[in-house]
C-alpha cells in the first residue's frame, strides 16, 4: 500500500470525484453532458466519448489534488490514457489525486426491499490489475429501498465479504450500500443500516480499515459513530439523484462526511462549452463541493 496515499485518504481536505458511470449509466451521463444516444451506435464508441468527457474534466486545471482527495475509476477507464499517461498513474502523479477502482459489476434482482451485488467474476486478477497501475482502493455498490432488516444484513454481509478479499490483496474497499432516496421508508432503512454496519464493522480484524460510501441521511448526525469507529479511514457521501445545491446542503450539516459526487460533481458541464467556460463551470462545482466537505 502507497503510505502517502493512505496519509492523504486519512489526513487529507477535500472530496472524491467519482468518474465511474458504467455501461448502465454512462448514456444519461452523456446526455447530461449535450451527447445524446444518437451521436453513438455500439458501446465502443459510446466508452469513447465518455472517456473523452472523463479525460477533459481531469486535465481541467480546476481538477487537482489540493480539493480532490481522490477519484473513482470505472475499469475501461483505468485500462486507458490521458494525456498520454495511464489514467490511474496521472491522476496520482500529475494531479496528486488517489485512484480507486469500481469492481462491482452491476445488481442482483431486487429480494427483501434491497438488492445485492451480481458476482465479480474475475475479481482477484482484477485487483492485481488495479495494483499494477497504482490503485489504492476499490468501490461496490449495492441498493436498499425498505426498511426490511433481511434485505439489508444481506446486503452489508456480501458486501464485508468481498471486502475482506480486497484487503488481502493489499487494496482498502469503498463499501457502498445505496439507500434510494426515492424510499419511502428512507430514514427507518437508514437507521437499520447504520446498526447492520456497526456490528460488521466490531467484527473485522484489528488493522484492517474500509471507507463507507453512504447516502446523504434524513437525520443530521446519523452517520458520525460510522465516522468516529476505528475500522473506518473515512465515511463519503454519494448523491444519488440530488442536485448539487441539496447535496452540498445535505452535507454540509453531516460533520466528518466528504463527498464522493458523481452527477452532482459534472452538473452544469457541456460538451460545446469552450475550454474557458468549461474549467470555470467545473471550478465553480468543485469549489462548492469543497467547502460542504469541510465541516
Amino acid at each position: 500500500m502507497n503510505e502517502r496515499q493512505l496519509e492523504k485518504m486519512r489526513d487529507g481536505h477535500g472530496f472524491i470525484a467519482a468518474l465511474d458511470q458504467s455501461g448502465g449509466s454512462t448514456p444519461r451521463a452523456l446526455r447530461l453532458y449535450g451527447i445524446p444516444e444518437t451521436a453513438y451506435t455500439n458501446d465502443a464508441e459510446m466508452f469513447d466519448l465518455v472517456h473523452a468527457m472523463r479525460s477533459r474534466i481531469m486535465a481541467s486545471p480546476a481538477f487537482a489534488g489540493d480539493r480532490i482527495l481522490g477519484s473513482i475509476l470505472f475499469e475501461r477507464t483505468m485500462e486507458r490514457t490521458v494525456e498520454g499517461k495511464g489514467t490511474a498513474e496521472f491522476l496520482w502523479d500529475d494531479k496528486g489525486i488517489v485512484p480507486f477502482l469500481k469492481v462491482d459489476q452491476g445488481l442482483e434482482s431486487e429480494s427483501h426491499g434491497a438488492r445485492r451485488m451480481a458476482p465479480i467474476p474475475d475479481l482477484d486478477e482484477l485487483l492485481q490489475r488495479a495494483i499494477g497501475h497504482g490503485v489504492f482502493g476499490t468501490k461496490m455498490r449495492s441498493v436498499i429501498g425498505l426498511a426490511d432488516r433481511i434485505g439489508i444484513e444481506s446486503v452489508v454481509a456480501q458486501q464485508f465479504e468481498v471486502a475482506q478479499q480486497i484487503l488481502a490483496a493489499g487494496l482498502v474497499p469503498i463499501i457502498e450500500p445505496e439507500v434510494d432516496i426515492r424510499s419511502d421508508q428512507k430514514e427507518a432503512a437508514e437507521d437499520l443500516l447504520r446498526e447492520t454496519l456497526l456490528h460488521h464493522l466490531d467484527r473485522l480484524d484489528a488493522g484492517s480499515e474500509v471507507m463507507l460510501k453512504l447516502t446523504l441521511p434524513e437525520q443530521d448526525g446519523l452517520h458520525t459513530p460510522l465516522v468516529a469507529h476505528p475500522r473506518v479511514l473515512r465515511v463519503v457521501a454519494l448523491s444519488g439523484g440530488y442536485s448539487r445545491a441539496e447535496a452540498n446542503d445535505r452535507l454540509a450539516r453531516q460533520r466528518g462526511v466528504v463527498a464522493s459526487f458523481s452527477r452532482a460533481l459534472t452538473e452544469g458541464l457541456d460538451v460545446d462549452q469552450t475550454p474557458e467556460q468549461f474549467d470555470r463551470t467545473l471550478e465553480t462545482s468543485i469549489a462548492s463541493i469543497y467547502r460542504a466537505s469541510m465541516t
